[in-house]
């Protein structure tokens, strides 16, 4: 078991008195709904198996303790939970202090620090959100160490409103509600701009989700996601001269090309096309599988890639390679980026007998192009967070 050599990692460090929790919270992949969360669309994520592990215990002092055995050559990190702020960029323990401070500007102020022992079988900076699985890691361990009134809806929340604020990044609520909100064998239908949501179960006959990692490493405070961002922020208030509306998610394709000529700057036109159109491609994709077309959903997957690169140009040589040797594998249903892009992974459906030629077929492909080798992963979709001891 994974967790039982984290524990036996924590007291290793920190000793194996007092009361030690361990705990997991997952990864996820987006199926299809990209660049739409912060636009007021829909998103159609999953829990994974994979994810965060986390070894806890309470301190009756204000010191914090934290190590990570993803990089272990930092070694222990100590801070205090008084006057949290974010330290230089990559230190990664940016994610759980964000979210005490969080909790603390939330009206739940934490009072006493912990030992933290992390480890994640999420690749890091793959687009699976290692950061936004630490983040309701964090939330969760807390609300079972201080009794937090709080649920896990409240811990997304609480995730989304740290990154946004303690460590500058301007990310929708998708990563850590699919985080904190996960259903083995299903993906969350979720409404970013009411929080109104659905499980919808994943039937794959004969398939599997398989994940390519493109193993680019990408920060998301430094890519260019800020940036599309405030060009969507751009055409809504132009948009919003012409027709009532509260966000790009609320137009239809039709509405769009109705109004789009409101939108004067052809880059930031391109944007909102994407964010619109990507928000009804998620609805049709979520009725196909009720339908159990999942033909269609593929079809739907490849057109948001395609969306991706060429009307939000997110995706890059590395991600599109991917996709586009994905495409000439027999066998394969549907393939696309997913995560915010710029690097990170791509996701696939792949049928049974396919998998293995579509692995040896996109890694030697990607890596003869790109110089260095991909990592694949054949996912299941998982649980939210648990206590596991």
């Amino acid at each position: 078991m994974v967790w039982e050599s984290v524990l036996e990692k924590f007291k290793e460090l920190f000793g194996s008195e007092g009361e030690i929790g361990v705990y997991f919270a997952p990864g996820r992949v987006n199926m299809i709904g990209e660049h739409t969360d912060y636009n007021g669309g829909h998103v159609f994520p999953c829990a994974l198996t994979i994810g965060t592990y986390g070894v806890a215990r309470k301190r009756d002092d204000k010191k914090l303790r934290f190590y990570s055995m993803n990089f272990e050559q930092l070694g222990v990190l100590e801070s205090s939970v008084e006057n949290l702020k974010p330290e230089k960029e990559a230190d990664w323990t940016n994610y759980p202090k964000g979210v005490m401070w969080a909790f603390g500007e939330k009206g739940m102020k934490v009072e006493q620090g912990m030992d933290l022992v992390l480890f994640g079988n999420i690749p890091n900076g793959s687009g699976l959100s290692s950061s936004a699985s630490v983040e309701v890691l964090t939330g969760f361990i807390l609300r079972d160490m201080f009794g937090f009134d709080v649920t896990n809806q409240d811990l997304a929340l609480i995730g989304q409103y740290s990154e946004n604020k303690f460590n500058g990044v301007n990310c929708g609520i998708m990563d850590q509600f699919a985080i904190a909100m996960g259903k083995a064998g299903h993906a969350i239908f979720l409404d970013t701009a009411t929080l109104q949501y659905e499980y919808a179960p994943i039937k794959l006959e004969n398939a599997k989700i398989v994940i390519s990692c493109s193993n680019k490493k990408r920060g998301l405070g430094d890519s260019k996601y800020n940036e599309r961002r405030s060009e969507c922020e751009s055409a809504l208030a132009q948009m919003k001269e012409v027709i009532d509306i509260a966000s790009l998610g609320d137009l239809t394709e039709e509405q769009f090309e109705q109004h789009k000529d409101a939108i004067k700057d052809e880059l930031c036109r391109k944007r909102a096309k994407h964010a619109v159109y990507e928000n009804q491609r998620t609805v049709k994709a979520v009725e196909a599988l009720k339908n159990n077309d999942v033909a269609l959903f593929g079809k739907l997957m490849n057109e948001s890639h395609v969306s991706l690169r060429d009307d939000y140009e997110v995706t890059g040589i590395e991600l599109d390679t991917l996709v586009e040797e994905a495409w000439k594998v027999d066998g394969v249903i549907g393939s696309r980026m997913t995560g915010a892009g710029f690097g990170g992974c791509t996701v696939s459906i792949v049928k049974d007998a396919s998998v293995d030629t579509f692995i040896r077929e996109v890694g030697a492909a990607y890596e003869k192009k790109i110089g260095y080798a991909a990592d694949f992963y054949v996912v299941e979709i998982g649980d939210g967070p648990v206590k596991l001891a």
